[in-house]
């Protein structure tokens, strides 16, 4: 599938066609859209770049929420390690 962005917004965006891809690629990353590796394939990036552009933007690889953290205290516990 392809998606086609006029002319009129990329220019209102004040973005190269890249930077839009990678600006969209970020939101849907750290929205839990998509993963790494294709938010990485959508902007165009190698894996390890978009690492980078996600740690310049201060966007955190990993989501530990309050959920996961008493999943494993669930888990320990059933495991006899707390």
């Amino acid at each position: 599938m392809s998606v086609v962005i006029s002319d009129e917004i990329l220019e209102a965006s004040q973005l190269t066609p890249g930077e839009f891809r990678q600006e969209i690629a970020l939101h849907f990353f750290q929205t839990g859209r998509l993963t790494l590796g294709y938010a990485s394939q959508l902007a165009e990036l190698p894996l390890n770049t978009f690492r980078q552009l996600l740690k310049k933007r201060n966007i955190p690889l990993y989501v530990y929420d309050v959920e996961d953290f008493e999943l494993d205290l669930k888990n320990l516990q059933s495991l006899g390690r707390l």
